[in-house]
């Protein structure tokens, strides 16, 4: 027993990785609560949200995603139920330190599979899928942020925050420290954004019309000052979305690619935080959450929270993220 708990509990993790942690932990609860939404245990729940999401994608995927829902429709109380449970047991773990592994594997876990069974890969394969509306999609981005958060393995050389020459040792970013490393965690950040650029440059996002039909379709159902902003938005992108689209996608090109210069990534996280921020409220309507019928709170929160992941501490800091166990840093 005392060897399930020890895998199970993370009781290491100290400052913002365990706030990460939390964050994640948070987001997870609100996700369980979301489930337990009474539009969530009847067949509305799969013929408009899961089936929809096979929409335009491969033959693969939207195979995948419309078996799930065939599974779904033979008891969706009772299996809807599960999984809002299971959401709500993953967000406790993580804030339950004794739990926090178990719970950061589940996360992995359960992310693909909504990923992919409930997402439809997030859009990306349609041809249209875009970061204004969810591409990549949320599943994937907490199995990042799983990745990212979970607890250093290896002891540390001790809380040396200095180099052997005694010059102060770089900042210690929580991506930096993670399972990752340095560069494969950059590579994972100029992925994430890279790819978000891609997307907006496709043909069918660029089209005149196309972002601000996509917008103002998202006022239905929504509260009359979210409707409102979803209609003024829409009429001021107007047939003009195909430059709004392009100017976007060379910012987040910059956003992923500055994580590799030391001068330019807070400049950089700061502005993919009010990127998140803004495509939240004003692209994602706060996920649809104030519907009835959203299911998470889409990209938004969870693009804020990565940003956090890759923030440089200051040296203080820096030597509390050294101290920790951790075996990436060794391989740098």
């Amino acid at each position: 027993m005392s060897s399930i708990a020890a895998l199970a509990a993370d009781r290491d993790s100290t400052g913002l990785r365990r706030w990460l942690q939390i964050g994640l932990g948070i987001i997870w609860v609100l996700d369980g609560a979301l489930q337990y939404q009474p539009h969530m245990f009847s067949r509305g729940f799969v013929t408009g949200i899961i089936d929809q999401a096979s929409s335009g994608s491969p033959a693969v995927v939207a195979n995948a995603v419309t078996g799930a829902g065939h599974v779904l429709l033979r008891d969706v109380a009772l299996l809807n139920a599960a999984f809002a449970t299971i959401q709500l047991a993953i967000g406790l773990g993580l804030l339950w330190r004794p739990a926090v592994k178990a719970a950061l594997a589940g996360t992995i876990a359960w992310g693909l599979a909504v990923w992919l069974l409930g997402e439809g890969l997030g859009g990306i394969l349609t041809g249209s899928g875009s970061p204004l509306t969810g591409a990549p999609g949320a599943a994937v981005l907490y199995v990042l942020l799983a990745v990212l958060a979970w607890p250093p393995g290896a002891p540390s050389q001790g809380p040396a925050a200095e180099s052997r020459n005694g010059a102060a040792a770089p900042a210690i970013s929580v991506a930096d420290a993670s399972r990752l490393g340095p560069r494969r965690s950059r590579l994972a950040w100029l992925l994430l954004w890279g790819s978000s650029a891609y997307l907006l440059l496709q043909a069918p996002v660029r089209a005149p019309g196309y972002l601000s039909s996509a917008i103002g379709g998202l006022a239905d159902g929504e509260p009359g000052w979210l409707a409102s902003a979803d209609r003024s938005l829409a009429h001021a992108v107007g047939s003009d979305g195909g430059v709004v689209s392009v100017v976007l996608a060379i910012t987040f090109l910059m956003v992923g690619l500055a994580v590799f210069i030391r001068a330019a990534t807070r400049p950089a996280l700061v502005l993919s935080v009010l990127s998140a921020a803004a495509i939240w409220v004003l692209a994602e309507n706060l996920g649809g959450i104030l519907t009835g019928q959203g299911t998470d709170p889409n990209t938004g929160p969870l693009l804020i929270l990565l940003a956090f992941a890759y923030w440089p501490p200051g040296r203080a800091e820096a030597v509390a993220v050294l101290s920790e166990p951790r075996s990436s840093l060794a391989h740098r």
